[in-house]
């Protein structure tokens, strides 16, 4: 079983992206951030003539998400239980597989601007409401992931340059502890179970030939409980379509899981 995420930075200008890459990769289930687009503006009836059921969480002009999934989706949530927010950032649903029941919690996390803006006060008060959120997920769930558009880079390996972006966004230690914290919850990082190349990152910005120059950062990332630990086979970045006309600054994380 394949579990992928994918930042696409508007569905509009990439679907032909996604459809592309699902035909190439027939993943199981893809969890999509910044659709920008509301969800009536949802490609709905092209993703379903692909194979796929959705679950939809739009917003107009920012933010979104969405998961795409083979098997039909059920017990859909949007946004995290008990912190009242107006942008929609995470949506949560059960998959029902051979080995029993998958809840998968897609989350596009709060960008924070800077560590001394407005929007990061309110990316420090978001993640407290995602990790008491979580923890009781986690009871309810056993067989979860989490998994997203982080805007977290855990370690100084995860940026191409962690001493001139340290303690920037990113890569502040606030943030790095609310990452610490959600793995202290029984969550693990699925792309660290395996030695994965240097300089493995997920994100390249637009400016200054940031991908030819490999100037990234891994935010993107796969979170399994522990009782999924066993299971996992493998967790790849696909760099593939960053290289794409037009592509979104993001790549494909993949997670290969046991039956």
């Amino acid at each position: 079983m394949k579990i992928a995420t994918w930042n696409v930075n508007s569905l509009t200008a990439r679907l032909q992206h996604v459809l592309d890459w699902l035909i190439a990769n027939p993943v199981d289930v893809l969890c999509l951030q910044e659709l920008k687009m509301s969800d009536d503006k949802f490609p709905l009836e092209v993703l379903k003539s692909a194979g796929y059921d959705a679950a939809v969480f739009g917003q107009k002009t920012y933010n979104g998400v969405a998961i795409l999934s083979l098997a039909p989706v059920r017990d859909v949530l949007k946004n995290i239980g008990g912190f009242a927010d107006e942008h929609s950032r995470v949506i949560s649903a059960t998959i029902d597989t051979p080995a029993g029941e998958l809840r998968i919690v897609n989350g596009y996390f709060v960008n924070g601007q800077a560590p001394d803006s407005e929007k990061f006060v309110y990316k420090m008060k978001w993640l407290d409401g995602l990790h008491s959120w979580l923890k009781q997920e986690l009871a309810a769930h056993p067989d979860l992931v989490l998994l997203g558009d982080f805007n977290v880079a855990p370690e100084d390996r995860d940026s191409y340059d962690p001493a001139g972006l340290a303690e920037t966004i990113h890569h502040t230690t606030q943030e790095r502890e609310h990452f610490k914290a959600l793995l202290q919850l029984g969550l693990t990082d699925s792309f660290r179970l395996f030695d994965q190349p240097p300089k493995s990152y997920s994100w390249w910005d637009y400016r200054m030939l940031g991908y030819q120059k490999n100037r990234g950062l891994r935010i993107d990332h796969i979170l399994v409980s522990q009782p999924l630990v066993p299971r996992v086979k493998g967790c790849v970045i696909d760099r593939v379509p960053r290289k794409w006309e037009k592509p979104s600054d993001h790549a494909p994380v993949i997670l290969e899981l046991e039956p």
